[in-house]
């Protein structure tokens, strides 16, 4: 049921935008949750990734004094990842094209956080 849910705010982030190529719920430690990754994204490597660059960014920002974390936006050559988080124990990745309109994905994004930190 929980499983369930969370595949279908999935599914629906997904399809708000063709940007939006992949998305996972990942807990804090790096474990994956429930995902839509391509088969050429390792599951292992993604969480273990999101879990460090979220950790990082937490303290990056208590160190200079940005107050609480809201995101972590990594900007590559060929689009964007994002993570947010759902709850205290879980993160939200997503993974976007480089034409992204982040205004949206980071609205949709934060919508789809919302509702999978209530299911978790």
């Amino acid at each position: 049921m929980r499983s369930e849910m969370l595949t279908s705010i999935l599914n629906d982030l997904n399809s708000t935008s063709a940007e939006i190529e992949a998305s996972a719920v990942i807990s804090t430690d790096g474990l994956m949750i429930d995902s839509l990754l391509p088969a050429s994204m390792d599951e292992d490597s993604v969480g273990a990734m999101s879990a460090a660059m979220l950790s990082l960014g937490e303290r990056t920002a208590q160190e200079l004094a940005r107050g609480e974390l809201e995101q972590v936006l990594v900007k590559g050559k060929s689009g964007y990842i994002l993570m947010t988080h759902a709850n205290k124990d879980s993160v939200l990745t997503v993974v976007a094209k480089t034409n992204a309109r982040l205004g949206l994905i980071f609205l949709d994004v934060k919508r789809a956080a919302e509702a999978i930190g209530k299911i978790l």
